[in-house]
This record gives C-alpha cells, structure tokens and sequence, in this order.
C-alpha cells in the first residue's frame, strides 16, 4: 500500500492549499482531495485503497508550532523560487525536506497513537 502525506500550505497571500506527497512524487490542490486525486493519477494506480484519516492540523507532540510554521515558510519560500525560474537553495532544500519527512512520520505517529487508543 502507498503511503501518502497531505500536508496544508499557505503562500504568501496567506492562501491556503494541500500538497500531497508518496516518495518522489508530489501535487498540491486547493483541497486535500484535490491533492489526494492529483496525486492518484500520477502514481497510476487503477485501484486506490486507502484509509483516510483527516486530521485538524494542529500542532501536537508529534510535530510542533514552530514546525508548521518552518514548514509554511519554506514552501512559500520554494514556490517563489519555482515561479521565478530560480533555483531553491540546497540547504533550504534540505530543511524542507526533512520537515516533510517529520511531517510524515508524525502522521505515522498519529494513526499509530489512534489505533491504540481505539483498541483500548
């Protein structure tokens, strides 16, 4: 089974939107859905399972305020870059990637933590 991260963004309007991501693939729409079939149709699977569970996107344990923010900064700073035709520096490349790993594995967390609490 693919696992899929959808993360919310906001650009520099303060507009917000999802990005989706499995491994080196990724989309953003203007909902998580939109994100979510963008991203179904690159990864061409004719049958998609999946078990959604959409989260609020609050900070938590598993991944901060601080990190959200960072997180937005550095997409608002990719996206600029991307549209200007300039090249994202690497080492804020790699920030963000790193956060989006954290990003995905506090989801991991969650889902984890959730199953837990509703064996109990």
């Amino acid at each position: 089974m693919t696992t899929v991260a959808i993360v919310p963004t906001s650009n520099a309007n303060g507009e917000k939107s999802y990005r989706a991501i499995a491994g080196d693939k990724q989309s953003i729409g203007k909902t998580a859905g939109q994100a979510l079939d963008a991203l179904t149709q690159q990864l061409g699977e004719v049958e998609f399972r999946a078990l959604l569970i959409i989260d609020n996107f609050q900070p938590d344990q598993f991944f901060t305020s601080a990190q959200q923010q960072r997180l937005s900064e550095l997409m608002t700073m990719w996206r600029n870059a991307r549209d200007q035709g300039n090249l994202f520096p690497k080492e804020l490349q790699i920030e963000l990637d790193n956060l989006v790993n954290l990003e995905l594995n506090a989801a991991t967390a969650r889902s984890a933590s959730l199953v837990q609490q509703l064996n109990q």
